[in-house]
């Protein structure tokens, strides 16, 4: 038997969440002698349409008999829309979640330590994006203290109300794996638009990374650094508006210092029990040089990144690329780029003010309010970011009738069976968030000379 895979609740988490904190009850009628699960962190939903009616008693105590995960219950976070009095709020209690709740359709992304599925809540028919992550996995990767930072960091982001972020709805596990239960952002990441597309215009590229602009000024203002910044990393949503997700790389600097970050060494790496200074974090293609120099990582090296991507969205491609990551790190520390023939000029000057060496020299590290600089380059001369949220997106939203749908007819659960049948449907058909066949994926193209280096930290 498996232990059980607990997370404590961090002390950033309590921080930043401490005012808004919904009132935790527990249902007395659902005991268990079990004490690990009493360590297991609450999850705070955001979203009512997760809410069923309690078990009664006698149910409770067959299921926690049968999965100690299921004993647990919150109080939901309204929104402020619920006009009910304080305490019928306290009162409502929301049924953790099980992976038996949700039928899962096909995989939507792939990771180096998860795997991204797309399901169907069976209670509701409402579709969420799930992340798996195998427990023995983790375990052996000691990637334990990465998993617990990325639920913090979505439970902050979910619970600003911001819309540029992917919410977390729930987490749950069962006895070998943990579940993040996602929003699900229907029309995929950027990057399968620009290669759809071949480049964005300039008029698109003012907008979208305007939009990546204002997240990065929200989540750096929480002290939060993403630290995997990347086309695929940015979805778009029902309106064509980006949602930024995948935050399994990121940092919240008030509990890891800028001179610091939380790292596991290489346990065939002789280094007189001392962690390295720097932690080795990212997409080869967007790494930012300091980290090539033992430069503890800052909110300048989202703002690489961030030069990198307007440049991939106007040629189509990256600045740094070649046949392999140690090609790919070279060119970086050696600044080694180039422009195309008549490109953009006030494009060319925003992105070589962003790709600097010396993360303290690039645009916006020295602003008195964050970015206030870059929003008034030339560049993004005439764009409103006051009002860009509220903008009609650039880039139309395709059909509707071509978008997948987790059909019905098929069994709940996660286990050897749906396994199976999610593993023929991805090998034969590929990921894809649209299709025109109700029931199988269809193919996607996959991105050319993109080099992916996972987290080690």
């Amino acid at each position: 038997m498996i232990a059980s895979f607990v997370f404590p609740e961090s002390s950033a988490y309590r921080r930043h969440l401490k005012p808004a904190r919904a009132h935790i009850s527990r249902n007395r009628s659902q005991t268990t002698a079990d004490s690990s699960i009493a360590s297991e962190s609450t999850v705070y939903l955001s979203e009512p349409t997760m809410q069923t009616q309690s078990p009664s008693t006698s149910a409770a105590a067959a299921a926690a008999a049968d999965d100690v995960e299921t004993t647990r219950s919150v109080v939901a976070q309204l929104d402020g829309s619920d006009q009910r009095s304080a305490n019928d709020k306290m009162a409502t209690r929301v049924h953790k979640r099980k992976v038996d709740d949700f039928i899962f359709g096909k995989v939507v992304g792939e990771g180096s330590f998860s795997t991204v599925y797309l399901a169907k809540d069976k209670h509701t028919g409402r579709q969420y994006a799930i992340k798996a992550y195998e427990k023995l996995h983790i375990l052996k990767e000691r990637k334990s203290d990465d998993v617990r930072r990325e639920k913090d960091v979505m439970n902050i982001l979910t619970n600003s109300g911001s819309s540029l972020f992917v919410r977390l709805s729930c987490t749950f596990q069962d006895r070998g794996r943990l579940f993040f239960v996602m929003s699900y952002a229907k029309n995929g990441d950027m990057l399968s638009f620009l290669n759809s597309m071949d480049s964005f215009d300039i008029t698109c590229t003012q907008f979208y990374s305007g939009e990546i602009l204002l997240a990065l000024e929200y989540l750096h203002n929480l002290n939060i650094q993403h630290r995997d910044l990347k086309p695929e990393n940015i979805l778009l949503d029902d309106n064509m508006h980006i949602k930024l997700t995948d935050f399994g790389c990121s940092k919240i600097n008030n509990l890891e210092s800028e001179m610091e970050t939380l790292n596991i060494s290489n346990p065939n790496e002789n280094n007189n029990g001392k962690e390295r200074a720097n932690s080795f974090v990212g997409t080869a293609q967007y790494i930012s040089p300091e980290i090539f120099y033992e430069i503890p990582t800052s909110f300048s090296s989202d703002l690489w990144a961030f030069g990198c991507i307007v440049y991939q969205m106007i040629t189509g491609y990256p600045p740094f690329r070649c046949r392999t990551d140690y090609l790919i790190f070279r060119k970086i520390m050696n600044l080694d780029y180039s422009f195309p023939d008549e490109f953009h000029e006030d494009a060319k000057d925003l992105i070589e003010k962003l790709l600097v060496l010396e993360p303290n020299k690039r645009l916006g590290t020295e602003d008195a309010k964050r970015y206030t600089s870059i929003r008034a380059h030339s560049f993004y001369k005439g764009l409103n970011f006051d009002t860009l949220l509220k903008t009609k997106a650039p880039l139309s939203c395709p059909d509707n009738n071509n978008y997948y749908q987790v059909p019905d007819n098929l069994e709940p659960g996660l286990g050897p069976k749906q396994l199976t049948r999610l593993l023929v449907c991805d090998e034969l058909y590929g990921h894809s968030s649209k299709n025109t066949n109700t029931s199988l994926p269809s193919t996607s193209d996959a991105a050319e000379g993109q080099s992916t280096t996972s987290c080690e930290k």
